[in-house]
């Protein structure tokens, strides 16, 4: 049965976070950080309903000397739920990178021209994103992450 909120059947939820709980154990494990040819984060964030500590293994891309880039593609036609949690609850957001422990971050959702600099950045780095998002019915949100 889908929650009527996500679309997604509580079986597909459940596999979604086994499978972030075996990327994170992995990138822990092997300590290079990165996956399929990209840079790789854990996002840490509040659940918005749990109040649960989450962990998301992300692509990211850098953004000068102390920003990352992180994109809300989530498979298309909705937001992940990490996304939603970092809205919710901002002030209680970490990254974790490779060998390095947890550090708070501060998110802002890039809109406009700092959005199109940012996306161009993206793109060129992993194209596959492009191809993504012009299959998504809706724009994928970036976010920059700045060490507090």
């Amino acid at each position: 049965m889908a929650d009527s909120k996500s679309g997604f059947s509580a079986l597909s939820l459940w596999f979604q976070r086994k499978m972030n709980e075996r990327t994170v154990t992995k990138l822990r494990r092997k300590g290079t950080g990165k996956m399929m040819g990209m840079d790789m984060l854990i996002l840490h964030t509040v659940g918005r309903r749990s109040g649960q500590q989450r962990q998301s293994p992300l692509s990211w891309f850098t953004d000068g000397d102390a920003a990352r880039l992180i994109v809300a593609s989530g498979g298309g036609s909705r937001n992940p739920d990490w996304y939603a949690n970092l809205l919710a609850h901002p002030d209680q957001a970490a990254i974790e990178l490779p060998g390095s422990p947890a550090v708070a971050v501060s998110a802002h959702k890039l809109a406009g021209a700092d959005r199109d600099r940012a996306w161009a950045r993206i793109v060129a780095a992993q194209p596959r994103y492009e191809k993504y998002q012009r299959k998504a019915t809706r724009e994928y949100p970036v976010i920059r992450l700045t060490e507090k």
